[in-house]
């Protein structure tokens, strides 16, 4: 494996995840592990709401609806990923779904077993409504504004986890083709959303 790469950027969590969100489980080829500041997470005391944990998302449009539980990094500073590939995982060191900023929300397109919970994420469409429900009872929708599928390799880091002014949600999953050799699709689908 090379050497790792520091690179000072909040998005950088982006190398790790171009990788990680491929078909097979997480074990899978992994590139340079990239290591992420941490982003700043909103107190009560911060000027900002508070706002519980997601743990459920729903696009009743895609009839997409799964658990969501938290996810941070890996020992070598990647960004993890869910085990199981029927729940999302929500990138803790990120805003929480409602607070100003990309909430990002990732997930597994399919694996060796079967479809992930991202796998006709690709089908969104933009006005498609993304409700998420948090520990607290509580509820926060999202309306897609975009869908784009990229290259791994020209990941648009400052779009996902570049600042918003308003509360905003990314959905990351794998797409394009499957590269057998790496065990990996080569591009990422990405869906905008913006709350509503």
């Amino acid at each position: 494996m090379p050497p790792a790469v520091r690179v000072p950027a909040l998005g950088v969590v982006t190398i790790a995840l171009v990788a990680t969100l491929s078909g097979t489980p997480p074990a899978a080829d992994r590139p340079p592990p990239a290591r992420p500041k941490e982003h700043k997470t909103f107190r009560s005391d911060s000027g900002y709401r508070a706002v519980a944990e997601p743990v459920r998302l729903r696009i009743p449009d895609l009839g997409i609806d799964g658990k969501v539980q938290r996810i941070g990094r890996n020992p070598d500073g990647t960004i993890a990923v869910p085990e199981r590939t029927d729940v999302a995982g929500w990138y803790r060191h990120g805003p929480r779904p409602g607070q100003p900023g990309p909430a990002v929300v990732l997930g597994h397109v399919d694996s060796r077993d079967g479809p992930g919970i991202f796998l006709d994420l690709s089908r969104a469409q933009p006005g498609s409504t993304v409700r998420i429900d948090r520990a607290d009872g509580s509820a926060v929708s999202f309306r897609i504004t975009g869908i784009s599928r990229v290259a791994k390799v020209s990941f648009p880091t400052d779009l996902v986890y570049g600042p918003t002014l308003d509360p905003s949600l990314r959905l990351v999953t794998c797409g394009g083709s499957f590269d057998r050799v790496r065990r990996s699709y080569r591009d990422n689908v990405i869906a905008y959303a913006d709350q509503v």
